[in-house]
């Protein structure tokens, strides 16, 4: 067995808890280093518990009687909301009683309790949410997918950083290609912030900055890391899962169009399911905020129990592989800005 890792799990968090949510959970024991903390009231969360036979030393209930809602206000709902299930696994994380927390809940509320609670690794000045984006030979990480919307250019730069290090210490890509989403590929393109970013990011050391990326050319695998502010990346994000289910639609209605072409997708089946899978969000389940001082993980807010296991298994790899410790190293620690 290798080092054991403890995950505090928001088991109210998300549009199928607690039941996907302890599903998912419970899936997650396969990987026999694990060790689970579901926060949640203890009489629901033990219900569901109750479906399943998995080994009760590996999964700790505590009761956390209060709930964020999705819709909820960010910064109220963590200061009023002491005993919910979010706040409490924070309170855990920053303990020190677990490793990481994985959670389908409120973004919003997990970005700020994040912050507040866990807190940011000395130098950043902003955590951002790195998310993986299917391309036709692996996935590009996005950073900042939903957690800034309002960037200054040294938040972008911090960005571009953390990413990096998150493709060469996770994915194990060296010297990994670093582009800034922009409107054409020309340096003078874009507007105030992508024009100042840009001429930072050439002077930045360490980083393999290859300039600026249109959105069309993502998919090509041009870049192993997609940087911009979350307001861009989460149009970009939006919209690559609207039109990979679009697609997906599409396909199998024209598929099933005809007799021939039903012949035709018999021989094609597993093709067309590898090609499914590839954009199916289940199948990475989380993605991490970059930049705090220990793991955290949004999982989607629709997960089902596949996505959450996903999610939790990211979690897990990145406690593992010390991620956080990884960036507080190279990631700016001696950077005033942030103090």
């Amino acid at each position: 067995m290798g080092e054991i890792i403890t995950l505090a799990i928001d088991a109210m968090g998300g549009d199928h808890a607690p039941a996907e949510i302890v599903k998912g959970s419970v899936l997650s024991l396969e990987n026999k280093d694990l060790r689970l903390k579901l926060y949640g009231p203890v009489d629901a969360v033990n219900a569901e518990l109750a479906k399943y036979s998995y080994d009760k030393d590996r999964i700790e209930v505590i009761d956390a009687p209060e709930i964020i809602e999705m819709d909820e206000t960010p910064t109220k709902a963590i200061r009023a909301k002491k005993k919910s299930s979010m706040v409490m696994g924070m309170n855990a994380v920053k303990a020190g009683e677990a490793d990481a927390i994985v959670s389908a809940g409120n973004s919003g509320a997990l970005l700020t309790g994040s912050t507040l609670i866990i807190g940011r690794i000395k130098g950043i000045e902003r955590p951002a949410l790195g998310t993986p984006l299917p391309n036709a030979k692996g996935f590009t990480f996005l950073i900042d997918s939903g957690a800034n919307m309002d960037c200054k250019p040294s938040y972008l730069v911090q960005f571009a950083r953390m990413g990096s290090i998150y493709m060469e210490k996770v994915q194990k890509i060296p010297n990994p290609k670093v582009a800034l989403i922009n409107i054409g590929a020309e340096k003078e393109k874009g507007n105030a912030l992508t024009k100042e970013v840009y001429e930072l990011l050439e002077q930045e050391e360490g980083i393999n900055f290859i300039g600026n990326i249109e959105a069309r050319n993502i998919p090509k695998n041009e870049c192993h890391v997609a940087v911009c502010d979350a307001f861009v990346g989460n149009v970009v994000l939006k919209y690559t899962e609207g039109l990979a289910g679009a697609l997906m639609s599409m396909i199998k209605e024209e598929l099933m169009g005809s007799t021939m072409s039903k012949i035709g997708a018999l021989f094609a089946k597993g093709a067309f399911a590898n090609l499914k899978k590839r954009f199916d969000y289940a199948e990475i389940g989380g993605a991490p905020f970059l930049g705090l001082k220990k793991i955290v993980i949004k999982a989607h807010g629709s997960s089902d129990h596949r996505a959450f296991k996903g999610a939790i298994n990211q979690a897990y790899i990145f406690a593992s592989l010390k991620l956080s410790e990884e960036i507080e190293k190279y990631c700016g620690i001696n950077d005033e800005s942030a103090e």
